[in-house]
């Protein structure tokens, strides 16, 4: 199914998986807002995006504050016209024992991982439901399925297993009033996030052996944006850490 014309709003989206999305929505002809805390890195990857400048536009700041998620929906209305699917991309991950994450640890998981989430989704929600058909799609992790004691991640279980299960329950809500609800729950991933340096040990977290690649993250985004029988669904890609070790 063609994207062409469709238009994306994408948080996280001036590095890594984020801009990864938006490069392959632009050059399938789709129309793309992307939002990131860092104001030059991101009208650096806006223009890296889409040089011309017709198919993409941003909104700098974090989406944790009310006027910056109301900011990033009116942007895409006022230059696109609509909302057709919000991607909820941006989030942080620290990697520490649970009895030494700080206050501070605590604060920015949840501003990032579920403040953030809570306020563009809401906004998208209610245009979407004026348009009469829309999309979500979070990025969770399949750490909270399959915790790892190589990988103590318990702010990551509580924030992002907190968005899986409003995945479902959004689904539900509005199953019948044309908004589809998904997510995509990625394992390790190439991005800038992690060194070349850990690359071979973080591949050993996979069943498969192997890190996964941006563009495989961006295909299963891309799918669950097609399956219009779909909602309510996680989607693994994770090298086959969700069925075990």
């Amino acid at each position: 199914m063609s994207i062409r014309g469709k238009v994306f709003v994408i948080t996280g989206g001036s590095s890594g998986l984020g801009k990864a999305m938006a490069v392959e929505m632009v050059n399938q002809g789709a129309n793309v807002v992307i939002n990131g805390r860092r104001e030059q890195e991101l009208a650096d990857a806006a223009k890296e995006i889409d040089p011309t400048g017709k198919q993409v536009r941003f909104v700098a700041g974090n989406v944790a504050d009310p006027e910056v998620a109301q900011r990033l929906i009116d942007e895409s209305l006022a230059h696109f016209g609509r909302v057709d699917t919000l991607v909820n991309n941006a989030g942080i991950f620290i990697s520490k024992p649970f009895t030494e994450y700080s206050e501070e640890d605590f604060t920015t998981y949840l501003s990032t991982n579920v403040v953030g989430f809570f306020h563009v989704t809401q906004r998208a929600v209610a245009v979407m439901l004026k348009q009469g058909t829309g999309h979500i799609v979070t990025i969770t992790t399949s750490l909270v399925d399959q915790p790892s004691a190589s990988v103590p991640s318990v702010l990551a279980s509580l924030t992002k297993g907190g968005l899986k299960s409003a995945t479902k329950s959004l689904a539900i809500e509005y199953a019948n009033r044309g908004i589809r609800v998904n997510a995509v729950s990625p394992g390790v991933i190439k991005t800038p996030m992690h060194p070349v340096e850990s690359h071979e040990a973080l591949a050993q977290l996979h069943p498969m052996g192997r890190m996964g690649e941006s563009h495989e993250i961006v295909e299963a985004v891309l799918y669950l944006d097609s399956a219009n029988f779909v909602t309510g669904e996680t989607l693994y890609v994770d090298g086959g850490q969700n069925a075990g070790h």
